[in-house]
């Protein structure tokens, strides 16, 4: 659990995957300055499931270039918190990965008042930031506006090469809360963004970044001895997203999008989920309820004469999900705790023709290459298998002991399995001959996980250490071959270890280390597993004296030999080693009063 509101090396972050890849384990597929695609583990997309205020935002491209972390401003949120692993049930499917969650508390007010954080932000290559947070409320209700807006220029690479990663974008949200009680909490809230980004890895760049979002949640704790809270909230997110070639670059002369094309997609998801709290007997807890959600994709596309607002819109796809779960909890002693869940998920999806022609939705296989251009595998002949369901369990159980105070250790087991999301049913830019055969034959990917852990923590120090390992059966892998992509499962094996510690040196300085590092096999063609990033040592040294604050950090990522060229997932694909690098940052602050 982290606050994201406060700055973490080497920069305050201009999307959540900025923020996150700060975190020991995270690491970012990067798309160029902004709206990278987060990676936990080696994994991502569904797998590592992002949520705001306990909703989904599911982007809309069918490369990725929107990713649902493109669309999150981690300043403008009070916690971050991350569950590593298939070690809860209770946000929603497939999480094999993790699940992590943004949230902005509701402010509390015991007499009237008015609470006001602002923050400016300058740097080089055009970066500058502007954050606003006003509260204002009392006992009984409350009202706040959050508003950010975060631009940057294109860097520059080694050789003094200008590198196309330009971006700006901002975002808004106003929630209102009623509090009546002590225990009771309405709140309604509505949020609206856009923004553009150039990509220098794409055939296209992003130049709409739309965002839609309401949602009405109602909390009332203690109403029962045995009923401790209840909890439900109904949301609609949709995400707007436009893709050309000639807005923020020079359209090409030459080639299939020679003078000019967009492409507009649109996906929007709306969803509910109702949970209770309840307590049992003395020592127990369990938390169960329901989740739902809808998410349909639709598309359009123009060129610099004929602009995609006058066409019609065309769904190509739709998914559905619906969801039971139940998280019981157990202390079974003063030193041991027992936590188990059971997930069972209804998930759907649906299969829409569409025309052969046009530029509705060029291929996401391109997502590595020409890339972004809104989903050639979208361009199939009409079909009957135009819809598939499955019903998927998921579980787990997880063991919790203090050894001593300050000493504590974990053990979990975890299974999930997770419905093929859009970019692996719909993107691919399979064949019209056997695009069909792919969104019938594509099987759920089943993860069986082993999370273990511990914590250490004494006068002066601490330290910590997680490791997993893990059994994937159909897992969803992207062949490419040339410019055009294909999906399959395969078999796999995942495993790795983060270590983490820090030492108060003095009353003043305090030195960290942190190292992760993960390890996947491919058992079907014997390879290694495509995509997976390569160790990372992170060390810090940190002053705070007085008013003054500084502090270094030096990251060190080693070479990756492990890679499968040709393969990977919707956004990229191993294109061959890697080299090691390194990175020093330095920072240094002055508190000039307390306030």
């Amino acid at each position: 659990m982290a606050d994201p509101k406060q700055p973490r090396q080497p920069i305050p972050a201009s999307d959540a995957a900025d923020y996150l890849k700060t975190i020991p384990g995270f690491t970012a597929v990067r798309s160029g300055g902004s709206n990278s695609d987060p990676v936990f583990r080696g994994q991502f997309g569904s797998r590592l499931p992002l949520l705001t205020n306990g909703t989904n935002l599911i982007g809309a491209c069918p490369a990725r270039m929107d990713a649902p972390s493109s669309y999150i401003s981690p300043e403008t949120y009070d916690q971050l918190t991350v569950v590593k692993g298939p070690q809860t049930v209770i946000w929603g499917p497939g999480a094999s990965a993790g699940v992590v969650r943004f949230d902005r508390l509701p402010p509390e007010f015991a007499e009237p008042g008015v609470r006001l954080s602002a923050s400016l932000l300058g740097a080089s290559g055009g970066r500058n930031d502007q954050t606003v947070d006003l509260e204002a409320g009392n006992a009984q209700m409350y009202v706040r506006a959050t508003a950010n807006h975060s631009h940057g220029q294109d860097y520059q690479d080694g050789n003094g090469r200008r590198v196309p990663s330009g971006w700006d974008k901002w975002n808004t949200d106003v929630a209102v809360g009623f509090t009546p009680d002590a225990h009771t909490l309405l709140e309604l809230s509505a949020g609206a963004g856009d923004g553009e980004a150039r990509y220098g890895g794409r055939g296209m760049d992003g130049t709409q970044f739309r965002r839609d979002s309401w949602g009405l949640r109602l909390e009332k704790q203690h109403l029962t001895p045995w009923l401790a809270k209840l909890e439900a909230q109904i949301y609609r997110n949709q995400a707007d997203h436009v893709m050309d070639n000639f807005t923020l670059r020079t359209a090409p002369t030459t080639g299939m999008m020679a003078g000019g094309m967009a492409s507009n997609v649109r996906r929007t998801t709306t969803g509910g989920r109702v949970a209770a709290t309840l307590l049992p007997a003395e020592g127990w807890q369990l938390v169960t309820g329901f989740d739902a959600q809808r998410s349909p994709h639709e598309k359009r596309s123009g060129t610099p004469s004929v602009s995609y607002t006058t066409q019609d819109w065309t769904r190509d796809a739709k998914f559905a999900n619906w969801g039971w779960f139940a998280e019981l909890g157990w202390q079974a002693s003063e030193r041991t705790r027992w936590v188990g869940g059971l997930r069972l998920d209804r998930s759907e999806a649906w299969r829409y023709p569409t025309a052969s022609s046009g530029m509705g939705g060029m291929g996401s296989g391109m997502g590595s290459g020409m890339g972004g251009m809104g989903g050639m595998g979208s361009m199939a002949a009409p079909r009957t298998d135009n819809d598939r369901s499955r019903t998927l369990p998921s579980g787990f159980v997880r063991w919790e002991r203090t050894l001593q105070p300050g000493a504590t250790v974990y053990a979990g087991l975890g299974h999930v399995q997770r419905f093929p999301d859009y970019w692996e049913l719909i993107s691919p830019s399979n064949s019209a001959a056997t695009a069909g055969n792919a969104f019938a034959s594509l099987k759920p990917e089943k993860t069986t996980q082993l999370d273990v852990g511990s914590q250490w923590k004494g006068e002066g120090w601490q330290a910590w250490a997680s490791g997993y390992a893990a059994v994937v059966q159909d897992y969803i892998l992207f062949d490419y071959v040339g410019m055009n992509s294909q999906v399959r499962n395969v078999n796999a094996r995942r495993a790795g270890l983060e270590l983490g510690g820090s030492y108060q040196l003095s009353t003043a300085w305090a030195a960290q280390a942190t190292l992760a590092g993960t390890w996947a096999h491919n058992r079907t063609d014997g390879r290694p597993l495509a995509q997976t990033p390569p160790v990372e040592l992170r060390l810090g040294l940190d002053y705070a004296q007085g008013p003054w604050t500084a502090g270094a950090l030096w990251r060190l990522v080693a070479a990756q030999h492990r890679v499968a060229q040709g393969q990977g997932n919707v956004v990229g694909q191993d294109l061959g080693a890697s080299a090691g690098f390194g990175v020093l940052s330095l920072n240094a602050s002055y508190r000039v009063n307390p306030q």
